[in-house]
Parts: structure tokens; C-alpha cells; sequence
């Protein structure tokens, strides 16, 4: 038996309908069935096939996010390739959004979301959301050493921020939720960005600049701390769906003065931090 087979890479738009309006993201499609031994290969044309008609669908038809795009490929998986007991989908598409810069004017700034779906015979179907964000820390271990060596007088109540080096942050969190619930990816970028030291924009001017230094440097933070604060954040966001929502919130900060990355990692359940909350 083979675990997975299938086919990896496949470009498609798929038209997604929400409150706020429609939008038409790009998505770069993964799908998987598993394959018996009994099986000599797998029919891929199934897979585009089941793709095909997933996103036809979306075009003429209301869907809420790319997850449910990944279900509607997921079951088509299994529906197509009847032999199989396992189907996995990965969605990855680039999504802007419009927001403002510290000084108040609007841009469009780029994200990536992503979603997955798993079917399993034992398990029925999952699916997860997730975002990936791009944002800024200031270490504070080097601002606590520049301190130090400054002396104690240097204080952020009486002073500019003690200088650090800062980081560059790439952020992801990803949401198991029930089929029938759903989750704002704009949600989920904004509990990320506030987790930062800083966001980051595309375009600042060189008063914008300074405001987002200056933020950053004000609220120092390790690459522990992103992930700390935004499952803080998640939990309160979260707090209308189980206790069996699986959450995989991961952070890694591109350093300045080392050749290496830091990382940081929790994979959890909305049950677990409710209960290490009490």
C-alpha cells in the first residue's frame, strides 16, 4: 500500500463570496489519495477531474472560503478514486487586503491563506484555515543588554526605546474547524499582525517609518512571544467554537545578526488553553 498519491502543483481561480463582497483568488492545488496494494497506480486524471469540477462550481456558484473548496475536492477524491480509504487537499493562494499605514493612507498589502482537508473511513472530513503574515520584532535580549551597558536611567517611560536589532517575522496559524463552521481569513490576519512587535507595510513614508520602529521597539518581542500572544488572542477570538478545534500557531523570525533563524512552534486544541487558563 502507498500512503499518498496524487498530484501536486495544479493553478486555478476560484470565486469566493463572503459579507464583505467577492473576491477571485488564485490557489496552487495539492491533492492525495491513498492507494492499495491490489492497485497498480492511480487514475490522476480523477484528480483533476475532481478539481475541475470543485472550481467550475465556485465560479457559478456562492462559496464561502477556500476550505470549503478544500472539502468539495476532498470528498470528490474519495467519491472518483473508490478504492481509497484516505483523500488530503492543500489550498495556497495569495490574498490582498486594503488597510492603512501609520499614517492613516490605505494600501493594498499581500498575505498568503491557505486551507487543508483530510478524509478519512474512521474519521469522517476536516478541514483547517490558516493565514501566513509578514511582520516585525525587536529583540529584546540585545535591547536589555544595550541597557545594561547604557546604565538604568535609560527607561521607556522617561526615554526614546533602547535600541535593538530587529527582525523580520513570518507568521502562520492554522485552525481545524467543524465542516459546518467557518472563519474570516481577515480575522486571522489581524490576531496576527497584533501579535507582532510591529506590522509591516509596503509602502511608508519617512514619518510612517519612524512610527513603526518605534512601535516595534516599544513592545520587544521573542519569537516565543509571537506565538504566546496569538494563541492568547485566538482563545478569546475562538471562544464560541469546541474544545476539539486543533490549532497550530508557528512563528520564525529571519535574523539580522545571525546567519540562522529562530523558531517557535505549539500545536494545541482549544480545550488544552482553556484549561491551562483556569
Amino acid at each position: 500500500m502507498l500512503t499518498r498519491v496524487g498530484v501536486t502543483g495544479v493553478k486555478k481561480p476560484v470565486r469566493i463570496t463572503r459579507a464583505g463582497g467577492t473576491n477571485i483568488l488564485f490557489c496552487t492545488i495539492d491533492v492525495f489519495v491513498d492507494l492499495p496494494a491490489t492497485q497498480k497506480g492511480s487514475h490522476l486524471s480523477r484528480n483533476l477531474e475532481a478539481i475541475n469540477e470543485t472550481v467550475n462550481r465556485s465560479l457559478v456558484e456562492a462559496v464561502p472560503g477556500i476550505e470549503a473548496i478544500a472539502a468539495s475536492i476532498c470528498r470528490a477524491l474519495r467519491e472518483k478514486h473508490e478504492y481509497s480509504t484516505y483523500a488530503e487537499v492543500h489550498l495556497v493562494a495569495d490574498y490582498f487586503v486594503e488597510r492603512p499605514g501609520p499614517s492613516g493612507k490605505r494600501n493594498l498589502e499581500s498575505f498568503k491563506i491557505m486551507a487543508n482537508a483530510i478524509s478519512r473511513n474512521d474519521n469522517g472530513l476536516k478541514k483547517m484555515i490558516g493565514v501566513e503574515v509578514v511582520g516585525m520584532t525587536a529583540c529584546p535580549c540585545a535591547m536589555e543588554t544595550v541597557r545594561e551597558q547604557y546604565g538604568s536611567h535609560v527607561t521607556f517611560e522617561t526615554d526614546l526605546p533602547v535600541i535593538s536589532h530587529n527582525q523580520r517575522n513570518i507568521a502562520t496559524v492554522m485552525v481545524e474547524v467543524p465542516e459546518e463552521c467557518d472563519i474570516e481569513a481577515n480575522d486571522l490576519i489581524d490576531l496576527v499582525e497584533s501579535s507582532f512587535s510591529s506590522a509591516t507595510y509596503e509602502v511608508l513614508k519617512r514619518s510612517d517609518e519612524a512610527a513603526v520602529v518605534l512601535q516595534a521597539h516599544q513592545q520587544p518581542k521573542f519569537v516565543e512571544d509571537v506565538v504566546r500572544t496569538l494563541l492568547s488572542k485566538l482563545l478569546v477570538h475562538l471562544e464560541g467554537l469546541p474544545d476539539e478545534v486543533q490549532i497550530t500557531a508557528r512563528s520564525e523570525s529571519e535574523e539580522s545578526i545571525h546567519k540562522h533563524n529562530a523558531f517557535a512552534e505549539r500545536v494545541t486544541s482549544l480545550g488544552e488553553l482553556r484549561a491551562e487558563r483556569i
